[in-house]
């Protein structure tokens, strides 16, 4: 399918964030083949980026990447308006890019810069683009936030700090779906399950606990992530705002 002229996002511009590997670069590819335009954020992996971008281009869609500390609201705002400059437009926003960092809160040698960072590009790195965003996006705009389901139930020790950062942007995305629906802007969040990434291998040693945890007891994959993220961008979701999506294989059921 080609990435310019049909699928249910044809005309439209999105930016994903962290797009360069995982869920981001999922996410791009099924954007990009519902018709959408694609710009994608990467903090370090600029060969990965480059990569993306290239195998979109193939496919006949338009798409750029951009460097972007998420931990820095200046350049988080700048590459919100960067991108709509570029494209002319901006009408969808997926707030993918985080940090993990695990810890128990009773670790006296836990890393507290690291914790740090983390609350910063989970939070704020998310906050700071839907405020970039809310100045953009027109009637139909949407803005997908991807959490975890562990913030709604922590099932696993050393994952405080990293459970709180999505509860909030969980919290965030609702008041943010009541501030911008009488625009026609939706606001949602998925949460995954255990998803075989980098971040998160499928063959890592906690990898089987994180299986049985789940009612399917196997791990999903980037793509059916991004599934769900084509769906909530798509227009079968205009009357979906403020709403989480669990993608978790069952781990909440």
């Amino acid at each position: 399918m080609s990435g310019t002229t049909c699928g249910s996002l044809a005309g439209k511009v999105a930016l994903v964030t962290g797009g360069s590997r995982g869920i981001g670069a999922a996410a791009a590819r099924a954007l990009a083949a519902e018709g959408a335009a694609v710009a994608i954020s990467y903090a370090t992996s600029a060969g990965k980026a480059g990569v993306v971008v290239d195998d979109l281009e193939r496919a006949g869609a338009r798409a750029a990447a951009y460097r972007a500390d998420q931990a820095d609201p200046q350049q988080v705002r700048d590459l919100v308006a960067a991108v709509a400059t570029d494209f002319g437009r901006l009408d969808i926003l997926v707030n993918n890019a985080a940090s993990y960092v695990g810890g128990r809160v009773d670790d006296a040698n836990g890393d507290l810069a690291a914790f740090e960072r983390q609350l910063a590009v989970n939070v704020g790195g998310v906050t700071a683009a839907i405020r970039a965003a809310a100045q953009i996006l027109g009637e139909g705009g949407r803005i997908i936030t991807l959490g975890s389901m562990q913030a709604t139930r922590t099932g696993f020790p050393g994952v405080a700090d990293y459970v709180a950062t999505k509860a909030a942007i969980t919290g965030y995305s609702r008041g943010a779906a009541r501030d911008l629906g009488p625009r026609g802007i939706t606001v949602n969040v998925i949460q995954p399950g255990s998803v075989a990434t980098d971040m998160n291998p499928a063959d890592a040693p906690f990898a089987d606990v994180q299986r049985t945890a789940n009612a399917l007891g196997r791990f999903g994959s980037p793509e059916e992530i991004a599934a769900g993220i084509v769906f909530l961008a798509g227009p079968a979701a205009s009357f979906i705002t403020g709403a989480i999506l669990n993608i978790d294989g069952g781990y909440l059921a």
